[in-house]
């Protein structure tokens, strides 16, 4: 019982553990290249040169099938195979990705094969002032008695403008009048509201009919701005909505469950006066939300008319309004701020191994006389869903022989349980299933194929490909030197450089303990000329064999110290 306790407690640190390490890595990735570009530009227009700022080396591109990974059906940016210049594909809306929101960022997954390589790519959308303030209707009709106390408050719609941070809305202005005064109140992401204060007893005879002009200005310069023309007559009560708690603080109504859900409002007048019908309010920016969302006009009930995609839309917000059955009618609004709830609609993504035909399906070699513990591969995956839909798990679902190697089931690792004998076959087929934790859980296989070969044949010279991309091993603890070669790469999981000098190459170590990389500076090569490049480097694992590839167009150069 205290053995199996113990297992569990273990199992629940390391899952708490990866997980800590999976935000550390994420926080770290997601910041190693940003651009910027402004909304509305052409289409075709360059982001920036992905080769020339991540340090890749433009000759291999062809046979590394440069990619971006995930996004929606109809991408904003695009990569171009042939020199990996990110490219925009179609015209970028600001306020189409994210409404009235301050940061609009972009952040893309993008991927390079053999070896495996991963970049995360950020990028911001400059806001351009390119819509004016809109009011929901170009006249507004107001019922006040002239008996109305001086003081009175009347709540007015306001202006939407698409555009966020110093191109929204900053500040209303009312025409010159006698009776009424402007009062602004700040309502957080709703912006600026406006209201009428009465500050002169209205008296009918004298006028029966006032107008005003209310205009809303942006922060742009040249100022943008909309009008609303607000005619005054007379009536008694307005109606007040339940979600506001009769504070004019508590404005919004936050709705977590996207499949039904209810505003209530009341009415002080009784009879037809106080018969209350519900609608949603036409947007200015003529994005209607009518068309996923409904709303019981009797009963205030609001419902979802199709499915909800988390990946293209979190969060939205629509206005609801009440109105009485008086003559004239009166009515009162409310902010409903919708928080789409993520479902698990997107299996994992095998990133390694991939083949030539796009098949997760991969080839590894070992050489026979490796120790228990030695790495063969790992297996990477990707999940669009986020938090616990996203989590991966690894599993081997079929293993030629399960007693030669074993999988962590956190971080795909494939190792060898012990030794190879001389029985043992030359070639292993493993199976990997990677499965998410949805509640209906989804899955995605992989498959290796291990070669186990004679450790001449490992490290033989002649292993150097066609390209120039060869592959050395060094067990724990040994040294290796690279010297006199004509080195292109260099690529460890875990790698320490002891030493090294170069001529006419430049040491890349923004990419951390998973790759190193050597890079070739412009200023002192060209793509026909290489530096020579003399290295030492140890594994830093405890047990196993870290593989370093190198490439020589000329002779051999690799040699163990």
């Amino acid at each position: 019982m205290a053995q199996s306790g113990r297992q569990a407690w273990i199992e629940r640190w390391r899952c708490v553990s990866y997980m800590v390490a999976l935000m550390t890595l994420w926080s770290e990735a997601s910041a190693q290249i940003r651009y910027s570009v402004s909304e509305e530009v052409n289409e075709g227009s360059v982001v920036g040169k992905l080769v020339k700022d991540l340090g890749i080396d433009k000759e291999t591109l062809k046979d590394r099938e440069y990619r971006i990974v995930g996004g929606s059906a109809e991408p904003l940016f695009h990569l171009n195979g042939d020199d990996s210049v990110l490219y925009i594909s179609r015209k970028v809306d600001r306020e189409e990705i994210s409404e009235r929101s301050d940061a609009c960022v972009i952040n893309l997954k993008t991927v390079l094969e053999n070896p495996l390589e991963i970049h995360y790519v950020a990028i911001e959308v400059l806001d351009v002032n390119d819509h004016s303030p809109i009011f929901p209707e170009k006249e507004k009709r107001l019922q006040i008695f002239e008996s109305t106390l001086l003081g009175a408050r009347f709540q007015l719609q306001p202006a939407r403008d698409p555009n966020g941070g110093p191109f929204s809305v900053q500040q209303y202005t009312l025409s010159q009048n006698d009776h009424f005064r402007l009062e602004v109140k700040e309502r957080g992401e709703d912006g600026k509201m406006p209201f009428l204060v009465l500050q002169k007893q209205l008296d009918r005879e004298t006028a029966k009919e006032h107008t005003l002009l209310l205009s809303a200005l942006d922060g742009g310069r040249p100022v943008y701005s909309g009008t609303i023309e607000i005619l005054i007559e007379d009536n008694m009560y307005a109606i007040v909505t339940k979600s506001r708690l009769d504070r004019e603080e508590k404005f919004s109504y936050e709705l977590t469950v996207v499949t039904k859900d209810t505003v209530t409002a009341s009415d002080l007048d009784s009879g037809e006066n106080a018969r209350i019908s519900y609608h949603i309010q036409r947007e200015t920016s003529g994005d209607s939300v009518g068309q996923f969302l409904n709303i019981n006009s009797e009963n205030g009930d609001i419902m979802a008319l199709k499915r909800f995609d988390f990946e293209t839309v979190k969060t939205f917000q629509f206005h609801v309004v009440a109105s009485d059955s008086g003559t004239p009618s009166l009515s009162s609004n409310v902010t409903v701020n919708v928080f789409i709830l993520d479902q698990n609609d997107n299996a994992p993504v095998i990133l390694y191994p991939v083949s030539s035909n796009g098949s997760a399906e991969g080839v590894e070699e070992i050489p026979r006389n490796v120790n228990a513990g030695h790495l063969v591969t790992k297996v990477r995956a990707y999940d669009a869903d986020i938090g616990y839909n996203g989590w991966l798990l690894f599993s081997l679902q079929e293993v030629t022989d399960h007693s030669l190697f074993g999988l962590d089931r956190y971080t795909g690792q494939i190792r060898t349980l012990c030794s190879f004998t001389e029985t043992d076959g030359a070639e292993h087929k493993l199976v990997i299933l990677v499965k998410d934790h949805g509640n209906v859980s989804l899955s995605a296989t992989a498959t290796v194929i291990v070669k186990v070969v004679e450790p001449k044949e490992a490290f033989a010279a002649s292993a150097v490909k066609e390209r120039g991309i060869g592959r050395v091993a060094c067990e724990q603890r040994e040294r290796l030197a690279v010297s006199g070669c004509k080195l292109r790469s260099v690529l460890a999981d875990v790698v320490e450089v002891i030493q090294w000098a170069m001529n006419g190459w430049s040491y890349d170590r923004e990419r951390g303990r998973e790759s190193l990389r050597m890079v070739c500076s412009e200023s002192q090569c060209t793509t026909s000329q290489w530096g020579t490049l003399s290295l030492i480097a140890q594994a830093l694992l405890e047990d196993g064999a870290t593989h370093i590839e190198v490439s020589d167009s000329d002779a051999p150069c690799l040699r163990q110290k």
